[in-house]
């Protein structure tokens, strides 16, 4: 239910999606797994669109590396919880707003535990391939819908950001990592997933890190690339936006 001060708050919002299309917002259940460079962008774009039914997962601490891209890391929030940080800045932008930290992994063995059939939008934004591909797979058994960010690093032109469905994404390395191993694997998403990437692909100037055992693309631990906020945060945003623009498309 839209509060008396939310109709104040987000009033430029219910000009634009009508008094129903605000009050869907409202009543919409997110999670969101990853307040990285990618999720912390898009947990801003929700709230402060009027969702106000929020869970954010990550197990991370904010690391001096992450200032330069994620919203909720500043010098003064370095060694603290990401999620925790976060649900404070999003809280003073609605106090009203339900928002849900959790200091926690996803992984395909705790799956069950997150309960993905009580929510109405679920958002990767997680690096890691093994659990990504996990999610996207338990994800595509639920009503929910699905998006998902694809790889945001080595790349600085923000007009190549593209929206498309999971097996139409071109031009990502991550990507196609992803269909590869669900193909090797013969497991497939059961519905539509709707994906953020950018067809660019930047040389890595940074140091590389130590590679894996094996392939470091199956370790936990993302292979670190260079990243700047600009298209960490349009990838974000446009998440948040795919999900109003279903809202909005609900109600009209």
């Amino acid at each position: 239910m839209t509060t008396d001060k939310e109709k104040t708050i987000f009033g430029r919002t219910s000009l634009l999606l009508g008094p129903d299309g605000l009050e869907a917002c409202s009543e919409a259940r997110v999670i969101l797994f990853g307040a990285g460079g990618v999720g912390s962008w898009c947990a801003e774009g929700l709230v402060r669109s009027g969702v106000k039914h929020l869970t954010i997962v990550d197990p991370d601490l904010v690391n001096p590396t992450n200032i330069n891209r994620q919203l909720q890391a500043t010098t003064k929030t370095v060694g603290l919880p990401k999620v925790e940080v976060l649900k404070d800045r999003l809280q003073e932008i609605n106090p009203d707003a339900e928002i849900t930290a959790l200091q926690k992994v996803y992984e395909d063995e705790n799956y069950e535990q997150w309960n993905l059939q009580d929510y109405d939008y679920i958002i990767d934004a997680i690096d890691s391939l093994k659990d990504k591909i996990s999610l996207l797979l338990r994800a595509s058994q639920y009503k929910a819908k699905i998006y998902s960010s694809m790889g945001a690093a080595l790349k600085v032109d923000p007009t190549k950001i593209r929206v498309a469905e999971f097996w139409d994404v071109k031009g990502c390395p991550l990507g196609s990592m992803l269909r590869k191993r669900m193909r090797q694997a013969k497991t497939f998403p059961h519905k539509n997933i709707y994906c953020v990437y950018d067809e660019e692909v930047l040389e890595n100037r940074g140091t590389p890190p130590p590679p894996a055992e094996d392939n470091p693309m199956e370790s936990k631990k993302a292979v670190t690339n260079g990243t700047t906020a600009p298209v960490t945060a349009i990838f974000g945003m446009t998440l948040a936006g795919l999900i109003i623009k279903d809202i909005y498309n609900k109600n009209i």
